[in-house]
């Protein structure tokens, strides 16, 4: 294993399912310690590009590598320095959620059994009860805490909130994610897709959005939010008229405007100014936002 190789490194990634094609050309590089974001909307890729990460998929052209190995070549290897918690969740119904986890640690050289006995009293969870017997949020804990305990070098997660009441979400994004972390700073990295983008952002370090298979936009979370802004004007009159085609998205109602821009829209800011508003003010967008922003015509 290359000490110095990213955490995840995809060049030229693509798949299709028959002639749908899910993922096309596709680069992305996470360095380790990040939490990166892969943002799209449902069929866009995103499961089909980790799948690939795990070897559950092989790619029909392009590479991935993970800490510098070939997911197909060295599987085993691969695997034993990540966690995966999948958008649909099974267990062995016949095994308790104490056994399903003693299943799963069987399988680790490294298992932290006193995280594993905190996150089941965080979550609530009877670690007697079959698994057969538990709602689509409890086994996502399950999966969750089978996930962080082993404390692998990397942690891919697929709609990791999914099910969860808003509640149990923060606690697992705040809590859990941010110890997992904090365990070993600049050496744990999370990939996460997510909807959710609103509660991971906080934690979101860089993201990619990607579109039919292909990525839209790559940005480090600050940029994305310093080169994106909203912009609020209020008149005292009717809005004047004026050119501003240098705008993402355009709002008109009354007196007030409101628009999107991106960096190096300076000069429509002061054309807004030179008009006397009677108020402006600029803010940054959310990563949501921005999404929204990017994908929306």
């Amino acid at each position: 294993m290359n000490a110095d190789a990213p955490a995840i490194q995809i060049e030229g990634l693509t798949y299709a399912y028959g002639r749908a094609e899910a993922v096309h050309n596709l680069n992305l590089t996470v360095k380790r310690g990040r939490c990166y974001g892969l943002f799209g909307r449902n069929g866009a890729g995103k499961t089909t590009t980790m799948k690939c990460l795990l070897n559950l998929l092989r790619p029909q052209s392009g590479q991935v590598r993970v800490f510098g190995l070939d997911p197909s070549r060295d599987e085993v290897a691969v695997k034993q320095k990540l966690a995966y918690v999948p958008d649909q969740v099974a267990f062995y119904p016949w095994m308790s959620v104490k056994e399903a986890l003693t299943y799963f640690a069987s399988f680790r050289t490294r298992w932290n059994t006193q995280l594993e006995r905190e996150l089941i009293q965080r979550f609530r969870l009877d670690p007697g009860k079959k698994t057969s017997a538990l709602s689509k949020g409890q086994r996502t804990q399950v999966a969750l805490i089978a996930a962080v305990c082993p404390e692998t070098g990397l942690l891919v997660l697929d709609e990791p909130t999914s099910g969860l009441d808003p509640i149990v979400r923060r606690e697992f994004i705040e809590t859990v994610i941010g110890a997992y972390q904090e365990g070993d700073p600049g050496n744990r990295t999370i990939l996460v897709s997510t909807h959710l983008i609103t509660e991971f952002e906080g934690l979101i370090d860089e993201f990619t959005i990607i579109d039919n298979g292909r990525a839209v936009l790559t940005l480090d979370a600050d940029t994305a939010r310093e080169r994106f802004q909203k912009v609020h004007a209020r008149f005292r009159q009717q809005l004047p008229q004026m050119e501003l085609s240098g705008a993402m998205r355009i709002r008109q109602q009354g007196r007030e405007l409101d628009l999107i821009v991106k960096e190096g829209s300076t000069e429509l800011i002061e054309s807004l100014r030179r008009r006397g508003p009677e108020a402006l003010t600029t803010e940054s967008l959310s990563l949501e936002e921005i999404f929204v922003a990017v994908l929306q015509p």
